[in-house]
């Protein structure tokens, strides 16, 4: 399996400094010009704006130490870094360079009745050179920057602008992808994508244990006749020699709360990612909890997801994602440990737990940056993911089989977890009457 190059772009290290006021005599004298929370929004090219919050130093502080921490990731595909080669602009004329923009806010991140709750004090753009990211690793920028005009702060022309200092790196994060040629419901292949070369790596094969298969309690019988129950699905990722490689079982009904017709997340609907153990026999590698997330004022519902890894040897789940999709539009599925590791100023990555390159404490194993990521698409649409893993994270077919039962779960959650009131996709619509002959 050949991979598709990948670069990914790390924001981190951040401290603000701010001028500090003339002292002055009373009350409230040598206080910190901002008392309130400040925070950047981060912007790489056309790529979504990213937000993060911004700690203050004093203007007389001494060198800000690193704090490691990662404010913004950006993972830039082939086509994207096309797009930056084609596209000079003002702050960066060189092809091949891309402009981060970051905007720097007093106040707390948000909004109030639409409009953001922050004050802008400063704006400052930085050119990258992205040449070359996809071979080595490189520190594309490294220190102090100055944010705003002049004056802040203070009265006068002579007083400081309000400084940012922020890290920037750029990463090779090459990836496989795979493309399902139809929905996961509709039994597809699984082409592994290379630029514009696709070649069949994988089928599915989707499944719905019927009643007979199932041992049913009075109050689940119920629920089924009252069509409040989705249950019984599976997917099984097959080699092109037909061999089982990967399942993804529903082992959890998702099922309405009571006196609702939703899928709560005090009680989910659950599948179990399985992986081949040998003599015909399956070992769970990961679970995936999934429900319905109501929307707050003005914006939809979503779907709601937690990914545990079944670690061999640790006796408890360990957490790896939570967080939603908005059910309407999309979005996609991720799991990315970048945020838990450590940005390094220097030009090697510092990515294990404090830079140590120790990961013997490391509870999540082989697991580190990103690991995989699939698209899903908006309630009632047309569903054919696409998933990316991390070069690092497959050693066989199998591995990237995992993952491509993952996204398939992940998928058809977003049907288990539609409002009971609705009617589910035609294709997946036989099988409530067939569950219940």
């Amino acid at each position: 399996m050949d991979p598709c190059p990948f670069v990914r772009v790390l924001v981190g290290n951040l401290a603000l400094r701010m001028p500090v006021a003339p002292p002055a005599a009373g009350a409230g004298a040598g206080v910190h010009p901002s008392t309130s929370p400040c925070y950047i929004k981060i912007r790489l090219g056309k790529m979504p704006c990213q937000t993060a919050a911004a700690p203050l130093v004093l203007s007389d502080a001494a060198e800000q130490p690193p704090s490691g921490a990662l404010a913004a990731a950006f993972h830039l595909s082939k086509a994207d870094l096309e797009w930056f080669a084609r596209k000079p602009s003002l702050f960066s004329p060189s092809r091949g360079a891309a402009t981060l923009k970051v905007s720097v806010y007093a106040g707390r991140k948000g909004t109030t009745c639409g409009v953001s709750s922050g004050r802008l004090l400063g704006k400052a753009t930085i050119s990258l050179d992205l040449k070359g990211a996809e071979a080595k690793p490189a520190v594309l920028h490294s220190g102090w920057i100055s944010v705003g005009r002049r004056g802040v702060g203070g009265k006068g022309g002579g007083s400081a602008a309000a400084e940012l200092s922020l890290t920037v790196r750029a990463e090779p994060d090459p990836r496989f992808v795979f493309e399902f040629d139809g929905e996961p419901e509709c039994s597809p292949q699984v082409m592994q994508v290379r630029g514009s070369m696709k070649q069949p790596m994988f089928t599915c094969k989707f499944g719905c244990r019927t009643n007979s298969d199932l041992r049913r309690s009075a109050a689940q019988t119920e629920r089924e006749a009252a069509g409040k129950e989705r249950k019984g699905w599976s997917v099984t990722v097959h080699d092109l020699s037909g061999s089982p490689v990967a399942l993804a079982s529903m082992v959890t009904p998702f099922v309405a709360s009571p006196g609702t017709d939703r899928v709560s997340r005090s009680n989910p609907g659950a599948w179990l990612i399985l992986r081949p153990a040998g003599d015909g026999a399956w070992e769970p590698w990961g679970r995936l909890e999934c429900w319905r997330e109501r929307g707050g004022a003005g914006s939809s519902d979503s779907l709601g997801y937690r990914f545990d890894l079944l670690v061999p040897g640790v006796d408890h789940a360990v957490p790896i994602a939570d967080s939603t999709i908005a059910a309407s539009k999309g979005g996609k599925f991720a799991l990315d440990l970048t945020a838990a590791q450590p940005l390094s100023r220097g030009s090697t990555p510092g990515c294990s737990p404090r830079g140590s390159g120790d990961f013997s404490q490391w509870p999540l194993g082989n697991y580190r940056g990103f690991v995989m990521s699939a698209s899903v698409e908006g309630e009632g649409r047309c569903s054919k993911p696409t998933v990316e893993v991390g070069v690092a994270h497959v050693g066989c077919a199998e591995d990237a089989a995992a993952f491509v039962a993952l996204a398939a779960a992940v998928d058809l959650s977003m049907d288990a977890c539609r409002l009971f009131s609705h009617k589910l996709r035609k294709e997946l619509s036989h099988l409530r009457s067939d569950v219940l002959r």
